[in-house]
């Protein structure tokens, strides 16, 4: 079983930042798009951005366009989600995904995704 790993979550105040990293062990991110999902307490997870495998294409939803970025290091095999100016509503579980192409073109959804981590906690509150 492939498996993603996700760290840096933590517990930050609002307007502050976070990063956090996506890695895979044992095998290689590279050829793969990369999708960061969210699921905050009570609700479905959402798709919040993607990356495509060379990292020249992004997409972000509306909620966290201008305030997240992402990045991609395909040599060290991991991606980094950058969060600032947070906003308590950003407080979730983050997690990433590879998409079953290269290209965040296409099929929407959490069906387009194939390998998960398990999750890294951001907390925003004062």
């Amino acid at each position: 079983q492939l498996e993603l790993l996700e760290s840096g979550g933590g517990l930050v105040q609002p307007g502050g930042s976070l990063r956090l990293s996506c890695a895979a062990s044992g095998w290689a991110l590279a050829g793969y798009a990369i999708g960061w999902f969210r699921q905050a307490p009570g609700k479905e997870r959402e798709q919040i951005l993607c990356i495509s495998y060379d990292g020249v294409s992004t997409w972000f939803e509306d909620s966290v366009k201008g305030r997240f970025t992402v990045s991609r290091d395909n040599a060290g095999n991991v991606v980094w989600l950058y969060l600032n100016s947070l906003k308590t509503e950003d407080t979730a579980k983050y997690y990433c995904a590879t998409r079953r192409t290269g290209q965040c073109t296409g099929a929407f959804g959490e069906g387009a995704y194939a390998y998960w981590g398990h999750g890294t906690q951001v907390t925003v509150s004062s």
